[in-house]
């Protein structure tokens, strides 16, 4: 069961807030005027609307917008007050004529209509609208077959109005219209609750609610159908869901100013409010119905309110007043009025409050007035009448639950012989996977055997370039041994360091994971500790590489080894006289595509100015690769001795 107040209170909030949307319907652009048809292609608007179509419709062009602007205005009127709606719909009618535009004279006889009926002038409605409906289009039918089931309901022929629901009903659907068959349920829920079988008025109130709630539109069909399903609610004692649809029916009320509206959902409130015991707020209710009766000048909602109240001073005990209430209802319900329905519960009402006042002969003329009224409303003939129609719409959904279910059937063999047609070709398709998969799997398999043999000749390649690097060095080592001159020793030692780091790389190729790249951490520690041990300073250097884990290329990685190797040895040589200790320190890090090298040692500092001046082969070979790389040196000697040169990364590729 759904639940309305949350609804209310967002259109309340949203009523606060209107003032900036009060001229959405209208707009005007270099003296065009844009209509968006009130209540059909918009809601969203205020009280004033009324005031902004009565401004817009005299300078509307063509006929055709101002005749739907002032139908509007003059419908809508009706809500409020029912003269000025009739000036309005007379101006209609007489401009209507002139142009000789019968299907809008046809429309505005419809509207006509509507206001005749609330003046109680039921014939001349009737005769109105037989004569609209052979100049109107189809599709206003549905619209002006509801008008003429209000005549037949005020005259309390229900089942004459239930026919006249039903064919709203029948044309809704075939013209896919979802409001007129909205209005049409709406109907026929009224029209249950006054046979006094309320579930099944319930049902069909429910069933309009939520096709209006589709079309998203808050219109006057739509308040009404609100307090219709409230009325279903109360005369099943559900007072709590009463209460929250009046309550919406009231926000809408309120908001567009539906006086008739209003005063409907007042009248009922105040027996909502005395059958839960609040006699305060019922009398409040009372006031409210009166109110909204009085503004609309509507004889038929004036006498449905004192009868209201008259119901309710009965329930407080007040029979006096009581009386005088019921008979100023019955007083304002002339020999025209029509409504034996309204008309059987005043006089029940008023035989109640006489035989509490103990004027049993009064009572008695007041119940039988009331049996009179009760057997005009409650025939033989409406009520087999309602119970065909029930029939009707039974047999109409059975047909089409079997219709649903003849298409379902249709749907699930259709998918069933489209499921049958897709597993085939998903086998088919499976299989040549299978196919393709096994073809690609060989095709893997020579790759990888074909990959594994280059990986192993590349392997094979790198170990044989270290191990000729290893000849070239140990080639090195022997010449140095027959040399006696001290500069050339040292020069003959530097060079086979140079041809053993290199050689280093080449191992770090063929014993890593990786055929492409060299681990430059763990290559520094390995380079370090032979260089270290090469120039016997094991017990006075500390060797610290300050780096995370870094892969260069081979071509980037040689250059910065021999560079490497040439600092580091310099730092041997230099910085640490006389058995001096010390701790050389080298990092390398990339920092947004610059690789930069940092080699420093914590001694005399003084080697600085022969690397300065590139006085020796092994600074001549550090700035050529520097350069090699497009890389930059920068020196400092101020705490021992520190060399920072950063390399383009680009330049590994």
């Amino acid at each position: 069961m759904r639940t309305i107040l949350p609804k209310a209170i967002t259109f309340w909030a949203f009523s606060i807030l209107n003032c900036s949307v009060l001229f959405a319907q209208i707009t005007e652009s270099d003296g065009d005027i844009t209509y968006k048809k009130v209540f059909v292609e918009t809601d969203n608007f205020g009280a004033s609307y009324l005031d902004t179509l009565e401004k817009a419709y005299p300078a509307a062009r063509p006929d055709t917008l101002k005749f739907s602007i002032l139908n509007d205005l003059a419908y809508y009127w009706h809500s409020r007050n029912l003269n000025k709606a009739m000036e309005f719909t007379k101006e209609g009618l007489h401009l209507t004529k002139a142009s000789k535009d019968s299907v809008w004279e046809g429309r505005f006889q419809i509207t006509e209509a509507a206001i005749l009926l609330r003046m109680e002038k039921l014939n001349a409605a009737e005769r109105v609208l037989e004569s609209a409906r052979c100049k109107v289009e189809e599709k206003d039918l549905a619209h002006l077959n509801t008008q003429l089931g209000y005549v037949y309901e005020r005259r309390g022929k229900l089942g004459k109005a239930a026919d006249y629901a039903l064919e709203s009903l029948r044309l809704g659907e075939k013209l896919n219209d979802n409001r007129a068959k909205a209005m049409a349920y709406s109907d026929l829920s009224n029209l249950f609750w006054k046979q006094s079988k309320f579930k099944t008025g319930l049902e069909y109130g429910l069933k309009s609610l939520e096709l209006y709630e589709e079309r998203g539109i808050n219109d006057l069909d739509y308040d009404f159908t609100l307090f219709v399903v409230a009325n279903n609610y109360l005369a099943l004692a559900e007072y709590e869901q009463a209460l929250n649809y009046f309550q919406h029916a009231i926000a809408i009320g309120e908001r567009y100013g539906f006086y008739n509206n209003l005063s409907d959902v007042y009248i009922l409130l105040v027996d909502t409010y005395a059958y839960l015991n609040e006699f305060e707020k019922a009398d409040e209710a009372g006031v409210n119905a009166l109110k909204y009766a009085e503004l609309l000048d509507n004889n038929f909602l004036l006498m449905r309110s004192w009868s209201a109240i008259g119901k309710l001073k009965n329930m407080e005990g007040q029979y006096t007043k009581a009386v005088e209430c019921l008979e100023k209802s019955i007083t304002i319900a002339t020999e025209d009025f029509g409504d034996a329905f309204f008309l059987s519960q005043a006089y029940e009402a008023l035989g109640k409050a006489h035989a509490g006042n103990h004027q049993y002969k009064e009572a008695y003329a007041a119940f039988a007035q009331y049996d009179k009224f009760k057997a005009d409303v409650f025939t033989a003939e409406a009520d087999k009448r309602t119970s065909q129609l029930r029939t009707e719409f039974d047999v109409a959904s059975k047909e089409d639950r079997i219709q649903s279910q003849e298409e379902l059937i249709y749907k699930q063999q259709t998918t069933q012989k489209l499921t049958v047609v897709i597993l085939a070709l998903l086998l088919l398709l499976l299989l040549l996977s299978y196919k393709a998969i096994q073809n690609k799997f060989k095709v893997n398999k020579i790759l990888q055997k074909q990959n594994e043999e280059k990986e192993f000749l590349l392997k094979e390649i790198h170990h044989r370039v270290k191990n000729n690097l290893e000849i070239v060095s140990s080639l090195l080592s022997l010449q140095a041994a027959r040399i006696d001159d001290e500069d050339v020793l040292k020069t003959m030692r530097e060079s086979q360091h140079r041809v053993q780091s290199m050689g280093m790389i080449h191992q770090k190729l063929y014993t890593g994971k990786n055929l492409a790249a060299v681990e430059m951490k763990g290559y520094f520690e390995q380079l370090g500790e032979y260089v270290v041990d090469a120039f016997g300073a094991n017990e006075k250097v500390q060797l610290e590489v300050a780096m995370e884990t870094l892969e260069l290329d081979v071509d980037m990685a040689i250059p910065i080894g021999l560079i490497v190797n040439e600092l580091f040895t310099n730092s041997l040589k230099y910085a640490f006289p006389n058995g001096r200790k010390g701790k050389i320190k080298i990092s390398l890090k990339e920092v947004e595509q610059i690789l930069q090298l940092d080699v420093m040692d914590d001694g005399i500092g003084k080697w600085g100015d022969d690397v300065a001046h590139g006085t020796g082969f092994g600074t001549q070979l550090v700035e050529l690769l520097t350069k090699q790389l497009d890389g930059k040196m920068v020196l400092n000697v101020s705490q021992g001795t520190a060399v920072s040169i950063q390399f383009q990364l680009h330049k590994a590729a």
